[in-house]
Formats: structure tokens, C-alpha cells, sequence
């Protein structure tokens, strides 16, 4: 089975995918890392020199490259199920368990702000009160493709409580 990982930046996809990779001894690959590995460069520069219309198409088709291996652990970027036809595809696999991640926008807004120089899109912000607003409208906007999820989780809590709730769901 395949375990899927989505939700918004800095929600824990990436550490959560690799410590269940880890326990379940299946390959992981975080679909923003892989990226930015074939195209030599970071998703931002992405961005700024090709576009986000390129970036989202050579997004999707990724995915669906990776949706066609088995038994492993995919972490999405925070976009990924938002564009073109990804959360559908994703709900198309018959042995995929997709997994949102999902906490509060007050520990987003945090999280971000913490993180925000390596994050271009709330590098701008100036106040984690500024960080937070932008989350809840960026959230708002992302919800309803998130919780298209066949499992969401509260990712409120310890890596190591997320990965028991996540493993207690899958069985």
C-alpha cells in the first residue's frame, strides 16, 4: 500500500513520511525534494524563472510517475492536491491511503514565521500575526481538497503521537 502525505507548509509531511518509512520499512520520497533535485534547483527559482504553471505541470506529472510505483510513502507539497486533477488521481488509486496532516492555523502561522526566510511565499510578512492571517486565507481556500483525504489526522501533537494515530488508522 501506498501512504500518501498532504497538507499545508510546514505541517510535518516530510518528518512524518520518513519516521513511518522507517517503521513500515517502505521507501519514502518527498515529492518537492525530488523536484528540486531533476531540475537542479529550489522550488522558488522554479517559480521565478519558469513560472508556477510550469512548476505545477512537471508537479503533476511526477506524481503520477510515482503513483504508478507500490508500497511506498509519498509527502506532497502543501499545493500539490489543490492543481489540475492531483487530488483525483490520487482518490483513483485503489491501494493508496491518502493521510492529511492537519493543524491549526495559529501553529502554522508560528511554524512559518519561525521558518519564513525559506519560505517565499511568507517571506514578505513582517509580524507572525501578519503569517497567520495569510494561513487562514490560504487554508480556507485549500481546505476542502485536504479534506478529500481518506484519513485526516491532528497533527496538532508530537511526530511520534501523529505517526501512532496514523498507523492505528491504517489497520
Amino acid at each position: 500500500m501506498n501512504i500518501i502525505l498532504l497538507g499545508y507548509m510546514t505541517s510535518g509531511k516530510t518528518l512524518i513520511g520518513q519516521k513511518l518509512a522507517k517503521i513500515l520499512n517502505k521507501p519514502f520520497q518527498d515529492l518537492d525534494h525530488y523536484i528540486e533535485k531533476i531540475e537542479n534547483c529550489s522550488i522558488s527559482d522554479i517559480f521565478e524563472s519558469k513560472g508556477e504553471i510550469y512548476f505545477r505541470k512537471i508537479e503533476s506529472l511526477h506524481l503520477k510517475g510515482f503513483l504508478k510505483q507500490k508500497d511506498m510513502i509519498l509527502s506532497l507539497g502543501g499545493g500539490t492536491p489543490c492543481y489540475g486533477a492531483n487530488m483525483a488521481l490520487i482518490q483513483e488509486q485503489t491501494d493508496t491511503k491518502s493521510v492529511y496532516l492537519n493543524v491549526s492555523v495559529a501553529e502554522l502561522g508560528k511554524r512559518l514565521f519561525a521558518n519564513k526566510m525559506n519560505r517565499p511565499l511568507v517571506s514578505h510578512l513582517k509580524t507572525q500575526e501578519e503569517t497567520t492571517e495569510f494561513v487562514g486565507k490560504h487554508i480556507f481556500e485549500r481546505i476542502n481538497f485536504y479534506n478529500q483525504a481518506n484519513l485526516i489526522v491532528n497533527a496538532n501533537q508530537s511526530p511520534e503521537e501523529i505517526v501512532a494515530d496514523i498507523l492505528s488508522k491504517l489497520v
